[in-house]
């Protein structure tokens, strides 16, 4: 069995082959014949999760699952901690171990830069993110590679110096790429989305921090945040929206699983379950439009599916084979 720390992943992990390989996952969960029941979980008396996420995409050619922790008040280690198992598809021996702490965070923003390219305006010129830990910085990586005409970069976060540190860190690394964004920083979540043409919202905020009255026509919302005391979307919002998902069942299923801001919609007679317009798979495949017009405001809210990662991990154990990375162990 191959085993892939996560030096071993991020040596060999490519955001846009990744990009590719979660577009065609997706594809396969909207229109092909996996199996992937919702995600279960077992709760810690401090308020973490332990989440199991299997799945079999036979076109793919993966079998496996991930173990996640969700532990969001850590300050020493990462808020989301993963290990995902790849087995042999045609016995069920277990073939790879590999880290799925990177993964996370870049099939993540991954899935949501291939919900952009079929949801955000070709015109798009200014990206917020709401946020500045793992998944912000995912974002600020994944996005601007599906859309070229960004020329501004806003970072809101409750802490200003945490605001302050990634937007010099995002920085250095667009004058390394030759990217040419103006990155500002702010506390006040109005400011930051009033204007922008695409948000990416990457908090665990349990209150929303995107509200209808901040939006603009026209502008696309990726929603990637998971609390399971509230949402980051409000339901205004999710009203006026074009609604695009992984899963509708994973999305539409009980928490742990499920996405407050369209189960709570729902509950309280804001929408109906037929307000989901598509999945991001059937986008990729054709059988869905995606944005229509110039004014219509977008929404992808992600849950996180195991498409995702068995997809990210494939690719990334495919990668090291070839490469002589990892360790072999006898299991």
């Amino acid at each position: 069995m191959l085993v892939l720390t996560r030096a071993d992943v991020e040596s060999v992990l490519d955001l846009d082959a990744l990009r590719d390989a979660v577009a065609a996952a997706l594809r396969e969960l909207s229109v092909g014949s996996p199996s992937m029941p919702p995600r279960i979980a077992a709760e810690t008396p401090s308020g973490g999760l332990l989440a199991a996420m299997p799945g079999s995409f036979p076109e793919l050619g993966a079998l496996g699952a991930k173990l996640v922790a969700v532990f969001p008040e850590n300050v020493d280690a990462p808020t989301h901690q993963a290990v995902v198992v790849l087995c042999d598809p045609r016995t069920g021996t277990p073939i790879a171990l590999v880290d799925g702490t990177a993964i996370t965070a870049a099939r993540t923003a991954a899935a949501s830069a291939v919900a952009a390219q079929h949801l955000a305006r070709a015109d798009a010129t200014v990206l917020t993110i709401l946020g500045t830990g793992v998944q912000a910085r995912a974002h600020a990586d994944a996005i601007p590679r599906v859309c070229p005409n960004l020329r501004e970069l806003r970072i809101a976060g409750r802490s200003a110096p945490r605001a302050t540190a990634l937007a010099r860190e995002l920085d250095r690394l667009d004058r390394l790429d030759g990217l040419d964004l103006a990155i500002t920083t702010t506390t006040d979540l109005a400011t930051a989305i009033t204007g922008a043409d695409i948000v990416c919202a990457t908090t665990h905020s349990p209150d929303p921090v995107v509200r209808r009255e901040w939006l603009r026509p026209g502008v696309h919302v990726s929603s990637v945040g998971f609390n399971t005391a509230g949402r980051e979307v409000d339901a205004d919002t999710v009203r006026h929206a074009i609604v695009v998902v992984e899963s509708r069942a994973a999305v539409l299923a009980p928490v742990p699983a499920g996405a407050n801001e369209l189960l709570w919609a729902i509950r309280d007679g804001v929408i109906t379950a037929d307000h989901i317009h598509a999945e991001v798979g059937e986008l990729v495949a054709g059988t869905r439009p995606g944005r229509t017009s110039a004014d219509q405001i977008t929404l992808y809210k992600s849950v996180g599916v195991a498409a995702e990662d068995l997809a990210a991990a494939q690719l990334v154990v495919d990668a090291a084979r070839a490469g002589g990375i990892g360790s072999e162990i006898a299991f």
